[in-house]
């Protein structure tokens, strides 16, 4: 027996427990949380464009969700099936029931709820779309002209205010939105020196300057709130590749603060508590990190060509390895080690499960078979 899905719709905001503008990394761990209610999830993604891919969340038999392909964020929500009954949905506005197993929402219906709009195939209002159609196949096509009063809603499309749910604004970035406060927005890199983070909201927040070797476990604390984990260095397999006496190396401890809701990791020293490491995760569809992080949008900057160059050059999370490689070091790629994240997991099938690991002066990129970067590490 299937319970019942009730959702409400907030024209511009959202539908039920999904929100305009939220990550794809929230959601999906929201997801994970409630698997008694949404147990069939598919993925779907342009695997030859996976790091600015938009996304689709297919759950099962009601909603799609798309995303964004830059900066992974709930673009536009599709409710359809409003009659299969399993499970069987409740959909409101406020206090009213539009549709439900006894109520069917037809064209008449939505006028009077929500007011006279624009003559046309659908139905449409700020942030807000009715479509009379199973799919979206017929979009855009020449077809008679049809306002029959009691034609049957067969889907509902939520998107931001800005625009009105057209194909032609599928792959448009969601604009900044009170859903995304305390997010990330984008992450400035800067070898041998740190990270400076722009949170939103991006008008009245002030950068965050995190650097190796001063920044301390406590103020990171205080400017991002306590990590979700804190997770104590284990793994010492790469000590057979550190030219640092052994002795010493051993006897040196550390620990992670594992920021899993901003796509960051921290290696803090165990003498000092200041910052020795910072990884940037950039939660590309397909690798074997995808999702454990959400994507941190992270630029790579090189040095400005004069004094008075207020642009210095960058290389975003979504260029190709390639580009980036000889940003940093215009000559040949260092040699690769090979890593393979799915060793210990033989039930986890991936296209491509191994990344290779290119070190530079002060940085370590992870990079996928597919030349993009998953992971970038400063030291």
């Amino acid at each position: 027996m299937y319970s019942t899905l009730e959702v409400d719709i907030r024209p511009g905001l959202g539908l039920g427990i999904f929100e305009i503008g939220s990550s794809l990394w929230t959601v999906i761990d929201r997801l994970r949380r409630l698997q008694h209610a949404f147990p069939q999830v598919d993925i779907k993604y342009d695997p030859d464009t996976s790091a600015i891919t938009p996304i689709i969340l297919h759950v099962r038999p009601h909603l799609d969700l798309l995303f964004s392909g830059r900066y992974q964020r709930l673009h536009t929500i599709c409710l359809r099936k409003l009659r299969d009954p399993s499970p069987p949905v409740i959909l409101k506005y406020k206090d009213t029931i539009l549709s439900s197993t006894d109520e069917v929402l037809r064209r008449v219906g939505v006028s009077r709820t929500f007011g006279p709009t624009y003559p046309g195939d659908d139905l449409r209002y700020p942030g807000l779309w009715f479509s009379f159609d199973e799919d979206g196949i017929s979009e855009g096509l020449k077809r008679p002209h049809n306002e029959d009063r009691t034609q049957e809603v067969k889907r509902v499309l939520i998107s931001q205010k800005e625009n009105d749910g057209r194909a032609q604004d599928a792959l448009d970035e969601v604009e900044e939105c009170s859903n995304m406060a305390g997010d990330i927005a984008r992450a400035v890199v800067k070898v041998h020196d740190g990270v400076t983070l722009y949170l939103y909201p991006t008008a009245t927040s002030q950068p965050l300057h995190i650097k190796i070797g001063e920044t301390t476990a406590q103020d990171l604390t205080v400017e991002l709130g306590p990590p979700l984990r804190v997770h104590y260095k284990e793994d010492e397999r790469m000590k057979i590749h550190s030219t640092s006496d052994v002795a010493g190396a051993d006897r040196e401890t550390g620990y992670f603060y594992n920021y899993f809701q901003h796509g960051l990791d921290f290696l803090i020293s165990g003498p000092k508590h200041v910052v020795k490491k910072i990884i940037l995760h950039s939660n590309i569809p397909g690798s074997p990190l995808f999702q454990r992080y959400k994507r941190c949008n992270w630029e790579i900057e090189g040095k400005p060509e004069d004094d008075e160059d207020d642009t210095p050059p960058r290389k975003r999370f979504y260029d190709r390895f390639e580009t980036i490689s000889h940003f940093l070091s215009p000559r040949e790629p260092p040699p690769s080690m090979l890593l393979d994240r799915t060793d210990e997991e033989e039930d986890l099938k991936l296209p491509n499960p191994a990344t290779r690991l290119h070190g530079y002066d002060g940085i370590i990129l992870e990079v996928t078979e597919s030349s993009q970067v998953v992971s970038v590490t400063l030291f």
